[in-house]
């Protein structure tokens, strides 16, 4: 083992690929300061909250997949995989408690009818369903319910997302919106 292990490793503790391990829990660490500015609330917002400003614009324009009356289904901007879709409320509420129960029913039937399209348009393996409530949770829009669907394929997090910093995306994310909204009624 070298004498070079991070700060409060364990003695002879090793991390990934036979490198020192850095840190006194041994885990290597991906630094993204870049994601500070929507950690502090300090990101990108002309003119107010992104969810509700694409409501006043056209679909294709948006990403947006398909509407419902109180929510709808938008391609992520920053997908963390192809066909990374977000469930979002059309009112402007941030907490789970505060949805109506007709809201609460949407966004669940909405999110059902996500995956049932993104299994028949690109057969995943599973998917990642979640919201995060709030800042410290990881929600960037933490003021604008969105719930996020994620398809994931064995092998999906590769060598050049970790060593490379580059998220390969087969596919424009205008070509999937289209490619999604065409099947979504079908």
């Amino acid at each position: 083992m070298s004498s070079e292990a991070g700060a409060g490793s364990p003695a002879g503790a090793d991390g990934p690929w036979g490198r020192p391990a850095v840190g006194f829990e041994g885990f290597d660490r991906l630094w993204t300061p870049h994601r500070m500015a929507y950690i502090t609330d300090e990101g990108p917002r002309e003119d107010g909250c992104p969810f509700c400003r694409m409501q006043q614009r056209p679909d294709d324009e948006t990403l947006v997949v398909a509407r419902g009356e109180h929510v709808y289904a938008v391609l992520n901007l920053h997908p963390y995989n192809p066909g990374h879709l977000m469930v979002v409320t059309n009112r402007h509420v941030g907490e789970l408690d505060e949805l109506s129960d007709a809201e609460a029913h949407e966004l669940t039937a909405m999110t059902q009818q996500a995956v049932r399209v993104l299994k028949r348009v690109s057969g995943p393996a599973a998917f990642n369903v979640g919201l995060n409530l709030g800042a410290v949770a990881g929600g960037s829009l933490s003021q604008h319910l969105h719930q996020h669907v994620v398809p994931r394929w064995m092998g999906d997090s590769n060598y050049i997302t970790v060593t490379g910093s580059t998220k390969v995306m087969p596919q424009l994310l205008a070509d999937t919106r289209d490619l999604l909204a065409k099947a979504w009624n079908a």
